[in-house]
């Protein structure tokens, strides 16, 4: 059976201890610009890329910086969500994450399946 959709939620686990976490973000800013409605869903280490000086933390040449990736990720209507638990867990709350990131639970990311989406994991 096929379907298709113009969404896309990307699920991010790595962090910026790993590159997975660049190709992931290349991989969702090259969904908009495909004209994918693209969500990103962090999880587990994830979400530290969004936590206020983070995505400085790493650069994996010759991909753009993990800051320059999220920033044009926002800037082109792209969605970020963070997992509670995994957030409070690292002492995280809402003021020390990205403006624009949401803080919210796998049912968001689930609704966009149920509405369609494609998914992706790194």
């Amino acid at each position: 059976m096929s379907t298709e959709t113009d969404k896309l939620v990307v699920v991010i686990t790595k962090g910026i201890e790993s590159e997975l976490s660049s190709v992931a973000l290349t991989i969702a800013n090259g969904g908009l610009s495909s004209g994918l409605s693209v969500s990103l869903f962090l999880t587990s280490t994830g979400v530290d890329l969004v936590r206020r000086g983070g995505q400085t933390m790493t650069h994996v040449s010759p991909l753009d910086p993990i800051a320059e990736l999220i920033a044009t990720f926002q800037s082109r209507g792209g969605v970020i969500w963070a997992c509670p638990p995994c957030v409070q867990s690292r002492g995280y709350d809402a003021d020390d994450l990205l403006d624009g990131v949401t803080i919210t639970g796998a049912a968001a990311m689930h609704e966009e399946i149920k509405a369609g989406a494609a998914t992706l994991s790194f």
